[in-house]
């Protein structure tokens, strides 16, 4: 279950992100990732075991790339090579729900924009005067989609907006075909993933290569 996960998520973050489609190798998955000044690559394994682990952090002789997996950091520590750290500020958590209809409504003094190009639906809320106070896109996969970049305006904080713009990509999901939705999310992220009725499924483990 967590492996299919994980799939689909490395699927969706490739078609949210715009790179080119993730490349299957006998570990995993690698994902080009073009102009980015943090990360040249990134290898995705759907399960960590020591053997795959080892076998891709091997394959790595470029700065900058990074490697993630379904484990706890401490797990998958003393099994990488030299050169590779673990990165213990950005491992996540890697979250699915069933999706289900709620008919958000902006908060009052803001609008919504949902608009699709693709395959990746962006939705948008305005304040007042039509400055940009909240975001999010997801990628659909036909019954999944996956959520990113899901972010509130710091001025715009602790108003509901995260929510509404989560309950409003899930609608727009439903309406389009899918029923499961999927995600990796930060520490705070996930507290409000949470309380809309999303799950953990597993801790995504996350390291760099810096020689």
């Amino acid at each position: 279950m967590v492996a299919d996960i994980v799939r689909t998520w490395v699927a969706g973050w490739a078609v949210s992100r715009r790179t080119p489609p993730p490349v299957e190798k006998p570990w995993g998955f690698y994902i080009e990732v073009a102009g980015n000044a943090d990360e040249v690559g990134r290898h995705v394994l759907p399960e960590a075991e020591e053997s795959l682990v080892r076998s891709a952090a091997a394959s790595v002789s470029v700065l900058r790339t990074w490697m993630k997996m379904p484990a706890e950091p401490e797990e998958i520590e003393s099994w990488l090579s030299p050169g590779w750290v673990v990165a213990w500020e950005e491992t996540g958590h890697l979250m699915a729900v069933d999706l289900m209809a709620t008919d958000p409504v902006a908060p009052e003094g803001y609008t919504v924009t949902v608009e699709t190009t693709g395959a990746v639906t962006y939705a948008r809320v305005l304040d007042a005067v039509g400055e940009q106070a909240a975001q999010g896109q997801m990628a659909s996969l036909g019954e999944a989609v996956v959520v990113d970049r899901v972010m509130t305006e710091e001025a715009h904080r602790r108003r509901g907006l995260g929510n509404f713009v989560m309950r409003t990509l899930a609608d727009h999901a439903l309406e389009t075909g899918a029923v499961l939705g999927v995600l990796g999310a930060t520490d705070a992220g996930r507290a409000l993933y949470e309380t809309l009725g999303w799950k953990k499924h597993t801790t995504l483990a996350e390291c760099i290569y810096r020689p």
